[in-house]
């Protein structure tokens, strides 16, 4: 039996029952799932100008609750799936990063029409994990995405000196890098150089720490042809950028900083060569105020939509 989605909501709701219906639907047609990937309409494609913007919501699959003060701000299902349509009704917003769970629920909701799907691949280095280094890759596979009509998939790369686990997620970020690359899938590679002080993760985010963590991930992989850059806006960030070629997105985290403060940083980082835009989750979907639309919509009015074609006239007429 198949059961119709409902329509999008663009409030976040208080009726309990406002998504049972993908319950019903995953125990009667579990099938739909991959009807719906099918009959999606597929985004028209990246370009160079354009810098897109993608909502990030994979967080929760790796035991990662917490916004700001609030330990378990993502873990109502319904409040989140609330908060990414609202994000997503946005056409400015060009796409999602999810865990498969999230991923499948959005496209039953019918809410990824037009939009780029980036899978998450490595969830496995759980929050507070005694080897939280030991990234495995327990989410979305590169034959999945594929299956799918993903156009790529993340993974998350911290890479710890100190711990003997950081070799083992390093190789498996190469092999899925070349996973990847061999369906021509785009490989979003998400690095930090990360130590662990009182029992926690900490992930040095130093110009130069960042700097030394884009020349360690950019070379995984036996091809670079599809990989990009998935970083945290720092210090000196043109110094970052000065330190590779990959299309780069800009992620946005759990800032201890004020809202302003953050756009401002990261209007500044997205004027930089080579940044192809923001792949930002719980700072845009759990703002302080609670406006999510509002938030959604100040962050990709900091996006550049420049046509390359009349830049190139500008520049060869000057």
């Amino acid at each position: 039996m198949s059961v119709t989605p409902a329509s999008a909501t663009l409030t976040v709701g208080d009726d309990p029952r406002r998504y049972e219906h993908l319950s019903i639907i995953r125990l009667e047609d579990p099938d739909a799932v991959a009807r719906a990937a099918k009959a999606r309409r597929r985004h028209p494609g990246v370009k160079a100008g354009r810098q897109n913007f993608i909502v990030a919501a994979d967080h929760p699959a790796r035991g990662a609750l917490a916004v700001g003060s609030d330990p378990v701000a993502m873990a109502d299902r319904r409040q989140l799936l609330d908060r990414l349509q609202i994000a997503l009704a946005n056409p400015d917003v060009d796409g999602v990063l999810a865990s498969p769970d999230i991923m499948d629920d959005l496209l039953l909701l019918g809410a990824l029409e037009g939009k780029l799907l980036f899978g998450s691949m490595n969830r496995g280095g759980l929050s507070g994990l005694v080897n939280e280094f030991d990234d495995r890759f327990t989410g979305h596979t590169a034959a999945a995405l594929q299956a799918l009509g993903a156009d790529g998939g993340k993974m998350l790369t911290r890479i710890c000196l100190g711990d003997p686990d950081t070799v083992a997620t390093l190789e498996a970020t190469a092999r899925a890098i070349d996973s990847l690359a061999e369906r021509k899938l785009i490989a979003m590679v998400e690095p930090f150089l990360s130590v662990r002080e009182n029992g926690k993760v900490r992930n040095d985010l130093s110009t130069n720490a960042v700097i030394k963590s884009v020349g360690i991930a950019e070379g995984l992989g036996s091809t670079s042809a599809y990989t990009w850059m998935k970083l945290p806006v720092v210090p000196e960030m043109e110094r970052v950028m000065a330190s590779t070629t990959m299309p780069t997105v800009l992620l946005g985290g759990d800032p201890d900083a004020g809202q302003d403060e953050v756009f401002a940083s990261w209007q500044a980082a997205l004027a930089l060569p080579g940044v192809q835009g923001l792949t930002v989750g719980r700072t845009l979907l759990y703002p302080h105020d609670g406006d999510v639309a509002g938030a959604v919509a100040t962050a990709a009015s900091l996006l550049h939509h420049a046509n390359p074609e009349s830049t190139r006239t500008e520049e060869a007429s000057e």
